[in-house]
């Protein structure tokens, strides 16, 4: 017998029922004594205790969590790390695995498809917004609901969004059938790992096939880094093609030929939710059946184009005067361009060079206005809440991605407004069921906490915070109070927020009650009390338990990236590079080819100060390291995500028809003082600060 079962933890949850059995954990349902509620509880296997890469990942996984709050999200309600237990209370959901789902019914209908999709994206953008990777996304660890609602859950081997270094083991992470190319390599991953982990999952759902499969875990892993899967449409050809493009280009080998974000899938699958029957202009497939991206001709509209056997077999016979008028007309362009040129000379002022149009959803529209290194226009033609973006934050270019362009050209961008908000409604002496599907209805998330007074009846609602006809963005946590009658030990919950930990405790002991710390990182003072929970003033049973949240100290670590950075025109050769953030070195030494890229390496830094100084050293390869140079340097504010660009040294590269650089490069130093570079790659763009509008001039 499970030595588990039968047992009180803490003297809080009884463990009822062993409902899950994991690799490094075991997942029990409880009953929450304080909460009077039932819990999953997330238990790390005894032989796991002092193994400490298990210990840091299940702990990890607690933290990943907690840091997210999202209706799609399973929610982590307590934590405990103690010597001999180490254990995670989340909610209990009532529910069977998306695998088991598809394992009952074989093939989905493609709608129910999409709206799994959905909600999994909208979870996936959620935490990518947070700078958290899951990494193991596969539909074991989706819990669907029986009103058909899905709920992501370990994040166990979640990471930094971006993080450059590789996994502790150099190995790949995550389940075999859904990983994607390069963590089937070891390589470094990020959101788009995810995505692909979506498109597998989506595969299997419209077609009740995995795409790769085989006899053991290395050929699947091969087959993810090699293999092209079957055309979903041959194996369902119920499915649509615009749907089938959707799923093929989240999977694509090429994390650069993925969707860039969840946000940008749900942009697609928003545009083919409402015309079922679209093909998406940017892909089509070859005679092999493989699949191919570039940029359609017309709109990509198969009626632009003619059979060319058609256009042999109908030659009407051609006029005599045709060749004489096409020849005066050519005689009349060749004369105006001459004029053209005598009057205003060959030169017609500096030209635009081509460059590769940037993914620009999900960056901030105000950043890119400001950002001396961004070279096109942006033109606001639409504004509007979103409830998957921020505000400010752009969900919609008129360019797609990885065209070749002008770098001056103007591309038409939608601003969010953020989150659409809505009022939370008066539940006030209303049953707990009521509430909850009031607060469902309007599109709240609902957490429930029991307390004594004697003036609403047991089981009614006492209040809520957001207070009633306050307004929330959709999807807020909204807790719910629910009185439990009259108490037969009150006790008035004492309110200790703002104060430090040691004289809180004593306040609650004071009172007969107990406590539960949870630590988070904040920028409040260390030991500092930032929320409770029940709140102060309200009245609980003699010996009840007092949730405190305290600060740790370190104000929460942001994620800032650094890309689209062009080289200097005409940049050639192999070279190394090293990213330093006040004068420590981020990461491993990179690389890259100047000749066949037009742009920097991106890289993404992590951190919690202000006013941090990030330098990029090159040299070139086969030179020594001391010779390196500052390509770039950035002053960043990591506690508002912000950063600007300091100075810029292009005579760091060899360019073709330049000379080799004269001065003698200097080492890393990031005292020491930088000219800013005048080459003509360093023009800055506009410096008016536009907000988002959708009468926005064009510049």
């Amino acid at each position: 017998m499970d030595k588990y079962l039968g047992k009180r933890l803490d003297g809080r949850y009884e463990i009822r029922e062993l409902i899950g059995i994991g690799g490094m954990a075991n997942v029990y349902k409880a009953y929450d004594k304080m909460e009077d509620k039932i819990v999953a509880v997330k238990i790390l296997k005894d032989e796991y205790l002092g193994n400490e890469e298990f210990t840091r990942r299940f702990r990890n996984e607690s933290k990943a969590i907690a840091a997210l709050s999202h209706p799609n999200i399973v929610k982590v309600l307590d934590v405990s790390f103690g010597n001999n237990i180490q254990y995670i209370v989340m909610e209990y959901i009532d529910g069977i695995t998306l695998k088991e789902y598809i394992e009952q019914q074989k093939v989905l209908r493609w709608k129910e498809a999409v709206h799994f999709t959905v909600q999994i994206l909208r979870a996936l953008q959620h935490a990518h917004d947070k700078g958290i990777v899951h990494r193991d996304i596969k539909p074991q660890n989706i819990m669907l609901l029986q009103d058909g609602t899905i709920k992501v859950m370990d994040f166990g081997i979640a990471r930094v969004a971006r993080d450059e270094r590789k996994t502790t083991t150099n190995q790949a992470i995550g389940s075999v059938h859904y990983i994607s190319p390069e963590q089937a390599r070891g390589e470094a991953t990020d959101e788009k790992t995810d995505i692909y982990a979506v498109g597998v999952m989506l595969y299997e759902m419209l077609t009740g096939r995995l795409p790769f499969d085989g006899n053991n875990p290395e050929a699947i892993a091969v087959m993810q880094m090699q293999a092209t899967p079957r055309r979903p449409r041959e194996l369902n050809d119920t499915i649509p093609e615009g749907l089938e493009e959707i799923t093929l280009r989240a999977m694509q080998k090429d994390p650069s030929m993925r969707y860039q974000s969840a946000a940008e899938m749900l942009r697609d699958i928003d545009e083919f939710k409402r015309n079922p029957s679209i093909v998406f202009e940017y892909k089509y497939f070859n005679d092999e059946g493989t699949t191919k991206y570039f940029n359609a001709v017309n709109g990509g509209n198969d009626d632009d184009y003619e059979d060319e056997d058609d256009e042999e077999e109908e030659k009407p016979q051609k006029s005599r005067m045709i060749p004489i008028l096409a020849g005066v007309a050519c005689a009349f362009v060749v004369v105006t361009a001459v004029i053209l040129i005598v009057i205003f000379g060959f030169g017609f002022g500096p030209k635009a060079e081509d460059t590769i149009m940037p993914n620009l959803v999900g960056e901030s529209y105000n950043e890119l206005r400001n950002d001396p290194n961004f070279t096109f226009n942006l033109k606001v033609v639409e504004s509007e809440n979103r409830d998957d973006y921020e505000a400010g934050i752009i969900y919609h270019q008129s360019i797609d991605p990885g065209r070749t362009v002008k770098s001056n050209t103007t591309v038409e961008v939608s601003v969010s407004r953020g989150p659409r908000q809505v009022e939370v409604p008066d539940v006030y002496n209303k049953t707990s069921a009521e509430a909850e599907a009031e607060l469902k209805e309007a599109e709240l998330g609902c957490k429930i906490v029991k307390i004594f007074d004697p003036s609403v009846a047991e089981d009614h609602v006492v209040s809520t915070e957001p207070a009633r006809k306050e307004m929330a963005d959709v999807g807020t946590e909204v807790t719910v109070y629910i009185s439990r009658g009259e108490a037969t030990n009150p006790v008035e919950v004492p309110n200790v927020v703002g104060k430090q930990q040691s004289e809180a405790i004593r306040e609650i002991d004071a009172k007969n009650l107990t406590y539960t710390i949870n630590t988070v990182d904040d920028s409040a003072p260390s030991g500092q009390v930032i929320s409770q929970s029940p709140s102060g003033g309200m009245t609980v049973e003699e010996g009840d338990s007092i949730t405190l949240t305290v600060s740790s100290g370190n104000a929460p670590t942001k994620s800032v990236s650094f890309g689209d950075v062009n080289l200097p025109s005409g940049a050639r050769g192999y070279y190394n590079y090293k990213i330093y953030m006040n004068g420590q070195q981020q990461g491993d030494t990179g690389s890259f080819n100047a000749t066949a890229t037009s742009q920097f390496p991106s890289f993404t830094l992590s951190g919690n100060s202000d006013d941090v100084e990030v330098t990029v050293v090159v040299w070139k390869e086969g030179e020594s390291e001391s010779s390196g140079d500052r390509f770039l340097t950035y002053s960043v504010d990591f506690s508002s995500g912000s950063k600007s660009q300091v100075s810029r040294n292009d005579s760091v590269f060899e360019t073709s028809g330049g000379d080799e650089e004269s001065s003698a490069p200097q080492p890393p130093a990031s005292s020491a003082p930088v000219e800013t570079s005048s080459e003509p790659d360093d023009a800055t763009s506009s410096e008016e600060e536009a907000e988002p509008s959708s009468d926005t001039a064009e510049e």
